[in-house]
C-alpha cells in the first residue's frame, strides 16, 4: 500500500471537478462543511475493470475488452475483489468497488421470479474497480491519494495523478437544465387510489407497512453534475453522491446509511418518520419525536433489519443501541434508529449486502410481500431509487446508502422520486403531501436551473 499526504481542501468538489467529465468517474461525499455529520470524502476515477450485471448476466470490460460472464452478481464481484488486503486505519477506502445495485437488482435476492416489464436501460448492478482513491477526513482535516498498487499501470500513471491532483485550475463546466417542467407519474386522485389498495392489504392481513413512492421526471440536457455542485451546498446530506456512468448520471443527497462494515462490525441506520421542516419552529421536531404513528413505523423496519442482519451475523450480537432519535436536514426531520451486529466467521461484506438487500426501510415489511405490492402499485420500475451507492474496500470494508433524495439523468431525461411507508394509521392527504415535501429540495435545485 502506498499513501501520499495532499494539501487540505474542505470542499472535495474542487479536485474531483477535473475528474467529473471521466466516465466512471464517483464522488462519495459526506458534506460536512455544509451540515457537520460525515466525516470522510471519497473519490476515485480511471478504474482498471469495470463490471456491469442484469439478472445473472454480466459483463466484464478490463484492458478494452469485454467478456460475457453468468453468476451471482455478488459472487462475481468477490472473485474480482480477491483476497483481503491490509487495512489502512487512517483511511477507509483505499481501492476497491464502487458504483450503484438498483432497487430491481433486489427481487432476486428477496426470491421474486415473475418477469418484470419496462426495466430501465441501464444495468441493475454497475461498479468499477479502482486502484486509487483520494479520501478527506475532516476531523484530521488532512487529503490522502492511496493505492494499493494491484495493477502495474498504477506506479507509471502515479506522477502525472499526483500532478493532477495538485493543479488548483478548475475543471469544465457545462451548464444543466429541465427542457419542460417535473411531472409526476401519479396524479393525486391515481395516489389516492394506490394509497387505498394498500390499506386493503394491509387490513386483510397481506402485510404491515408498504412504502410507497411517485415519481417525477422531465426532458433535460447538459450535464447532472453542475446540479449537484449546487444541491450540495443548500441540501447538504452525510450520504450524498455523483457517479458518472457512461449510460446515466446519478446525483444523490442521501440522508440515511444502508450497511456498514469496518473490520466485522456492521452498522445500519434506518430512517422510517418524516415532519416537513420549518426554520425556526421546532413543534415538527417535538411531535414526530413523540409521533406514536411514526414510532411504530420506525420499530415494524427495525426489527426487519435485526431479522436481515441476523442471517449473516453472529448469534447474540445484534442489538439496537439508539432507537427514535431525530436528525434534521434541509427541508425535513427524520426518525432514525441504529442496529449493530458483528460478522459472523467466515462471512464478508457483500454476503451481509446480499443477505439484506434492498433495504427494508425502502420497502416496507414483511419485504417480499410489500415488494410484489410495490411492483402492482408503482407504474414504472424505481431502477437507481430506493437501491445502494457503495464501495467495497480490497481490505473488504464498506459503506453504502440507501439511494433516496436521489436524481438520474439518462437518455435526455432527469427523474427523481419521493416516497414514505403507509401503515394502517396513515393518511393519504398527510402521505402525499409527505412526498412532495421530500422532494421539495431536489424539484429546487432543478428549479433554479432551469
Amino acid at each position: 500500500m502506498r499513501v501520499v499526504e495532499l494539501p487540505w481542501q474542505a470542499d472535495p468538489t474542487r479536485r474531483f471537478s477535473r475528474f467529473a467529465d471521466q466516465p466512471w468517474a464517483v464522488l462519495l461525499d459526506s458534506c460536512h462543511d455544509q451540515s457537520g455529520q460525515g466525516r470522510f470524502d471519497i473519490f476515485a476515477a480511471e478504474p482498471y475493470a469495470t463490471l456491469e450485471c442484469t439478472g445473472r448476466q454480466a459483463v466484464l470490460t478490463r484492458g478494452g475488452e469485454r467478456q460475457v460472464l453468468r453468476g451471482n452478481p455478488f459472487r462475481l464481484l468477490a472473485e474480482l475483489l480477491g483476497p483481503r488486503t491490509e487495512r489502512d486505519v487512517r483511511i477507509p477506502f483505499c481501492g476497491g468497488a464502487v458504483g450503484y445495485l438498483s432497487y430491481e437488482l433486489g427481487r432476486a435476492c428477496v426470491g421474486l421470479t415473475a418477469p418484470r416489464t419496462g426495466l430501465p436501460d441501464y444495468p441493475e448492478l454497475a461498479v468499477g474497480l479502482y486502484d486509487w482513491s483520494v479520501v478527506s477526513d475532516h476531523q484530521e482535516q488532512r487529503c490522502y491519494l492511496a493505492t494499493h498498487d494491484r495493477i502495474p499501470a498504477t506506479r507509471r500513471v502515479w506522477e502525472d495523478l499526483c500532478a493532477r491532483l495538485l493543479d488548483e485550475s478548475p475543471g469544465r463546466e457545462q451548464a444543466y437544465r429541465l427542457l419542460e417542467p417535473l411531472h409526476s407519474d401519479f396524479t393525486q386522485e391515481a395516489y389516492a387510489e394506490a394509497f387505498r389498495a394498500v390499506r386493503n392489504y394491509i387490513e386483510a392481513g397481506d402485510c404491515y407497512q408498504v412504502n410507497l413512492a411517485q415519481r417525477f421526471s422531465a426532458p433535460s440536457e447538459g450535464r447532472l453534475w453542475t446540479a449537484y455542485q449546487y444541491s450540495r451546498t443548500v441540501n447538504p446530506a452525510p450520504f450524498s453522491a455523483y457517479f458518472n456512468h457512461p449510460g446515466l448520471e446519478i446525483a444523490s443527497a442521501s440522508p440515511e446509511r444502508f450497511l456498514q462494515v469496518i473490520d466485522g462490525r456492521v452498522e445500519t441506520r434506518p430512517i422510517k418518520g418524516t415532519a416537513r421542516r420549518i426554520p425556526g419552529k421546532e413543534q415538527q421536531r417535538n411531535e414526530l419525536r413523540e409521533s406514536v404513528k411514526d414510532r411504530a413505523e420506525n420499530l415494524m423496519i427495525v426489527d426487519l433489519l435485526r431479522n436481515d442482519l441476523s442471517k449473516n451475523c453472529a448469534s447474540g450480537t445484534v442489538e439496537v443501541p439508539e432507537l427514535f432519535k431525530v436528525e434534521s436536514f434541509a427541508t425535513v426531520h427524520h426518525l432514525i434508529s441504529t442496529v449493530t451486529g458483528m460478522l459472523q466467521e467466515g462471512r464478508t461484506a457483500l454476503d451481509l449486502l446480499e443477505g439484506c438487500f434492498p433495504g427494508g426501510s425502502i420497502t416496507g415489511a414483511p419485504k417480499r410481500r410489500a415488494m410484489e405490492i410495490i411492483e402492482e402499485l408503482e407504474p414504472k420500475p424505481r431502477g437507481v431509487y430506493c437501491g445502494s451507492l457503495a464501495y467495497v474496500g480490497f481490505d473488504g470494508n464498506m459503506d453504502s446508502s440507501i439511494a433516496i433524495r436521489t436524481m438520474v439523468q439518462t437518455r435526455g431525461e432527469t427523474s427523481l422520486y419521493a416516497g414514505g411507508g403507509l401503515t394502517h394509521g396513515s393518511q393519504v392527504e398527510a402521505e402525499y403531501q409527505e412526498c412532495l415535501d421530500k422532494a421539495a429540495a431536489m424539484r429546487e435545485v432543478l428549479k433554479i436551473h432551469n
